[in-house]
């Protein structure tokens, strides 16, 4: 039963149907949350990390499955091209925060935080909730301007093409917003 329902959420992380998602324009809760950077815990804040500059805010099923671990290698082996671009890179999934300390390190390579939603409030503030699974987020990435709205938005399932669409759409917004 056990392997089986590893083999079903593996494949759920990996591809299937798209589901809605804010659209662009719309303002981008606010919120905070308990997160983990190289196996270290720290709050993270939204507004905060927005002063920097653009938030790619991506949303993913389960920590340690096929293709949640696919899309956080390649976040990481992005982060410098999204950094020279002052944007920064937070995951979120409904795993406890223990989980997310083991997979910052391993999978994201301590490059970027994840956060943990255990209660699915921010799932659910963003729309990213995987239909018909309670407890996981649907692969849905954001890219949130300065000013708080979303300027871009992506739900998949197969995580192929959120690095390469968010790092475009960042791309876009400092062509048109240069900051110093």
């Amino acid at each position: 039963m056990r392997i089986t329902a590893a083999c079903l959420l593996a494949g759920l992380c990996a591809a299937g149907p798209a589901f809605a998602s804010l659209k662009p324009g719309t303002p981008a809760p606010d919120f905070s949350a308990t997160a983990t950077q190289g196996g270290n815990e720290f709050s993270f804040h939204l507004a905060d990390a927005l002063k920097k500059g653009p938030v790619v805010l991506y949303f993913y099923p389960a920590a340690f499955t096929s293709g949640c671990t696919e899309e956080a290698h390649e976040f990481a082996e992005a982060v410098p091209k999204f950094a020279a671009m002052h944007a920064t890179v937070i995951g979120v999934s409904m795993d406890g925060i223990d989980k997310l300390k083991k997979f910052s390190v391993s999978e994201c390579r301590s490059k970027f935080p994840v956060a943990s939603d255990k209660k699915g409030a921010i799932s659910h503030e963003y729309d990213s909730v995987l239909v018909g699974m309670l407890g996981l987020a649907s692969r849905t990435s954001y890219v949130i301007a300065p000013t708080g709205q979303v300027i871009y938005a992506y739900n998949a399932m197969n995580p192929e093409a959120h690095v390469g669409n968010t790092l475009k759409a960042v791309g876009d917004w400092e062509a048109a917003h240069p900051m110093k």
